[in-house]
């Protein structure tokens, strides 16, 4: 059936209509493709711009003061981290221990004489060996020179270790007690020398006597507070070794 028309319309406004409806289509469609096409412009000039901002005006990644040297293997991390947190170097309150003896770093570091050596030898060319008379824990001019030598070479590192030794000389006991009193001797002027309140939170000590992690003479080309001297495993090992450690942990 067919729909009669209105009277009140005017003839040919139904065609105007479609026509109006049609104009505004079009209208619309050119808007939105100009408006996509402005988004696009947009986006290709920010990633542009992205692409071609200097490098110093983008944020910086933090990164570290001092990077992990190659001596900062795995078991090396391993054993440090064992031996910092057994042998006191946190250590607080009156009477807390301090350092580790021999039967502490067997335990603690569950490593053997010649293992443990192994992972201080890369430090070569970072430390330095104080060397003592025989019987003796007092330091020479030399050695305390040699002290603020590698005291003041931190570089960044956190933690500083204090290795003493004693010859094949005398008793285990007398020998364990020697060492122990020559690490202590080297805390001690270190803490005269830097002045610094948290030392006790920087330096790591452990006293080896004669039982555990003898140096071989080898160690006599290392940087020592008597480089004149005749040097073989006697003498190097009425020692202390010092050396900043650089790994993170």
């Amino acid at each position: 059936m067919t729909q009669a028309m209105d009277p009140g319309t005017p003839p040919g406004a139904g065609r105007g209509i479609s026509h109006l409806g049609a104009m505004v289509g079009l209208a619309a469609g050119v808007l939105l493709t100009a408006g996509m096409a402005l988004a696009v412009r947009g986006w290709n000039h920010t990633a542009e711009k992205n692409l071609t901002t200097p490098e110093k005006e983008k944020p910086k990644v933090a990164i570290a003061d001092q990077a992990e040297v190659a001596y900062c293997t795995p078991q090396f991390k391993q054993v440090l981290e064992r031996v910092l947190h057994s042998c006191g170097l946190a250590a607080e309150g009156e009477g807390a221990r301090r350092g580790c003896k021999p039967s502490d770093v067997k335990t603690f570091a569950s490593i053997s004489d010649d293992d443990f050596n192994a992972l201080f030898t890369p430090l070569k060319d970072r430390g330095g060996v104080v060397l003592f008379d025989e019987g003796k824990d007092d330091l020479d001019e030399s050695a305390k020179k040699l002290l603020e030598e590698r005291w003041f070479a931190r570089k960044g590192a956190r933690y500083f270790f204090v290795v003493a030794r004693a010859s094949k000389t005398g008793s285990q006991a007398k020998n364990n007690a020697l060492s122990h009193r020559r690490a202590n001797s080297v805390m001690f002027y270190l803490k005269q020398l830097s002045g610094d309140p948290e030392i006790e939170q920087k330096v790591g000590l452990l006293w080896l006597g004669n039982e555990f992690a003898q140096l071989s003479k080898e160690y006599c080309t290392w940087p020592t507070s008597r480089a004149s001297e005749r040097c073989d495993e006697e003498p190097i090992n009425r020692s202390a070794f010092v050396s900043w450690v650089d790994c993170r942990l």
